[in-house]
Parts: structure tokens; sequence; C-alpha cells
């Protein structure tokens, strides 16, 4: 069974941080890439920040560009989003997924997804 557990989610002040852990198992970690995405109340859902975990090769979304670190951890099939610099806008429940296909933010390339973790930003 494919699990993608979510968590590290909170309330942090303008400016904090968090780190966001992304736990997967029920499928070959190094064939796939995971992806964070958030959905604020209202707002479809978008991407965030991707990474392989066969080569490490990397996207972000423009406006997490230089705040947000994706990085993984092949031996534990833990994938981590570090977020600093956080801001009100930032405000959403944070979900992970793997797909197989390409190193992407858009959704539809992902086949398994979290149950989500909630982040507020409060300012």
């Amino acid at each position: 069974e494919v699990q993608l557990v979510e968590s590290g989610g909170g309330l942090v002040q303008a400016g904090g941080s968090l780190r966001l852990s992304c736990a997967a198992s029920g499928f070959t970690f190094d064939d796939y890439t995971i992806g964070w995405f958030r959905q604020a109340p209202g707002k479809e859902r978008e991407g965030v920040a991707c990474i392989s975990s066969s080569d490490g090769d990397t996207c972000y979304a423009d406006s997490v560009k230089g705040r947000f670190t994706i990085s993984s951890d092949n031996d534990k099939n833990t994938v981590f989003l570090q977020m600093d610099s956080l801001k009100p806008e930032d405000t959403a429940v944070y979900y992970c997924a793997a797909g197989n296909r390409v190193v992407t933010t858009v959704p539809d390339e992902y086949d398994y997804w979290g149950q989500g973790t909630q982040v507020t930003v409060s300012s």
C-alpha cells in the first residue's frame, strides 16, 4: 500500500521557519519525483517544489524561490521542505505527492498524495 505521510506543520509568525517532512512507503522511492503542493481556502492547489529521488534534480515555484529548500534522504524514503522567511500568504494545507514521469510542479503529473499538514503564518 502506497503511503505518504506529512508532518511538521504548525503556527508560526511571519519571518519564521518550519520544516515539513514527507515519509513515503509502498513504492520504489528512487524511481519517483516527490513534490510539495499547497492549497489555501478558496484557491486551487499549487505546486511549491519538487525533487527527483533518482538524480536530485529540483524545481521550485517562483513564489518560494530563495525561501524554501527541498531535500531528500533516500535511505529513509523521506523528503523535507525547509521553509524560511515565511509570509502570511504561505498559509495553506501542504501536501506531498509522488509521480514517476517528470520533474514538475504540475499536480496532474502526480499519482499518489498524502493527507496534508496545515501551515499557518500569522502577521
